[in-house]
């Protein structure tokens, strides 16, 4: 791997020099175990620790098959799925590679007793299969972690509706949190130039969610003028929401759990905050059983109070359980509620009323498709939108960054450097970067 990373340090290696370079058997992977899926039984999901059951070991590496590439990872980062997988819940995802390994001989290579995770990757292409032609060696690319086959009908509007549509390092094998990682190479897009390694890897997956969900014709179709209620403004889908919705010409109403957070949407440029923990909303029980109308119409004021007695005309969701009710509630009559995600539960409950009686839509969003990757993406590289990256770990300790994320003790998006020796490597467009640095480092040292 050295003579790999060697190479892409050089200003002077060629594609030649790249498709010349001799691939490891095996390469350093962070992974679960079939073997310990019942290890964290009998203990509740807070209670179940991430590093110690994410390993980091050197694993075979596998064949390469048509519309395929290596990619030398030099950096990746943390999502909700990959703490998913590391606590085996809500479903061990060995059963995800064992179904995609029945499909066929070159499937097959995905099921296996371990599972190398991670659905963001900043790096360098080594090595592509047959029928790749638009990218090479040396090329120095991002991924998206939409995996698709388009064998049928249903994926050719929108490929996120393709019967074999899964999420790269979740549902499939291979994944970015490794020094060498496997993808189809439709999911690969250029790097942004102004950006380092680990800044670069970041928005991958909650940058291309949350375009879909809120932007996207479909997803929340967002226009100018729209106030758009962001929960979990400062996080790492929320932060991005609020970057769209102020790029946009729209309203975000920004809800944050502590003013650390505020300051952090307020720098965004939000102005329309509403801090859970200071004002106190309490929109279910202490048994977690019965939801409290009176909290929904309460923080619906409040609502009415920041924006001037307007009602909000898109929700960006993805709290569930914790949060629905009220975000059904507070939505404008024939407003939109868009839900990606559950982090608090999947068993959402609502007042139907509020919604079949006011013509309210609840639209479901879940990744991107191909073009609105690559838009998000371009938006990215064009320094109109810029990462959320406030830590970096190595390698090594994906644990623990798992245990941030899982814990919600961060900020914004976690990091992980592999192949990079250390930070802020990796740029090459320091013009571009001068002018974005306040915006590109502001979830930095929080």
């Amino acid at each position: 791997m050295q003579k790999i990373l060697d190479a892409i340090q050089s200003d002077s290696a060629t594609p030649e020099d790249f498709a010349s370079l001799e691939l490891p058997e095996s390469y350093r992977a962070a992974f679960v175990k079939k073997e310990e899926v019942d290890m964290f039984e009998g203990l509740t999901a807070k209670e179940k620790d991430p590093r110690k059951s994410l390993h980091v070991e050197d694993v075979p590496l596998p064949e390469l098959g048509p519309g395929e590439a290596f990619v030398a990872v030099m950096a990746s980062a943390i999502n909700y799925n990959t703490v998913w997988t590391s606590i085996f819940e809500p479903v061990s995802t060995f059963g995800f590679l064992e179904r995609y390994g029945r499909n066929s001989e070159l499937t097959k290579r995905h099921d296996l007793p371990y599972h190398v995770v991670g659905s963001d990757l900043a790096g360098v292409v080594l090595k592509t299969g047959p029928g790749v032609t638009k990218w090479k060696p040396g090329d120095r690319v991002v991924a998206h972690c939409l995996s698709v086959e388009l064998e049928g009908p249903d994926g050719h509007n929108d490929t996120m509706l393709d019967t074999e549509q899964r999420i790269w390092g979740f549902e499939t094998n291979f994944g970015g949190l490794a020094d060498v990682a496997m993808v189809k190479a439709n999911q690969l897009m250029p790097k942004p130039e102004h950006l380092t390694w680990e800044e670069a890897a970041s928005p991958g997956l909650v940058n291309c969610t949350a375009y879909r969900q809120l932007v996207s014709k479909n997803g929340g179709d967002m226009k100018q003028g729209d106030n758009v209620l962001i929960w979990g403004a400062s996080g790492g889908l929320g932060g991005f929401a609020t970057q769209y919705a102020l790029n946009g010409g729209a309203t975000p109403v920004c809800v944050v759990s502590n003013e650390e957070k505020a300051a952090i949407a307020r720098s965004m440029g939000a102005e329309l905050i509403i801090n859970r923990s200071e004002e106190g909303y309490r929109f279910w029980n202490d048994e977690g059983t019965q939801q409290d109308p009176k909290e929904w119409k309460r923080f619906g004021a409040r609502i009415r109070e920041l924006t001037g007695g307007e009602d909000i005309d898109i929700v960006f969701e993805h709290p569930g359980r914790e949060t629905f009710g009220a975000s059904v509630y507070v939505t404008r009559k024939g407003g939109t509620i868009t839900t990606c995600a559950s982090t608090s539960g999947y068993m959402h409950e609502y007042d139907n009323r509020y919604l079949w009686m006011n013509l309210k839509r609840i639209i479901s969003s879940h990744f991107a498709n191909y073009r609105e990757s690559w838009e998000a993406n371009r938006l990215i590289a064009k320094g109109k939108i810029h990462p959320t990256l406030s830590r970096t770990y190595t390698l090594d300790e994906v644990g623990q960054a798992s245990l941030d994320v899982h814990q919600n003790a961060h900020q914004g998006k976690v990091g992980v450097l592999c192949l990079s020796p250390e930070e802020g490597l990796g740029v090459r467009d320091h013009e571009m970067r001068a002018q974005h640095e306040t915006a590109i480092n502001r979830f930095r040292g929080v």
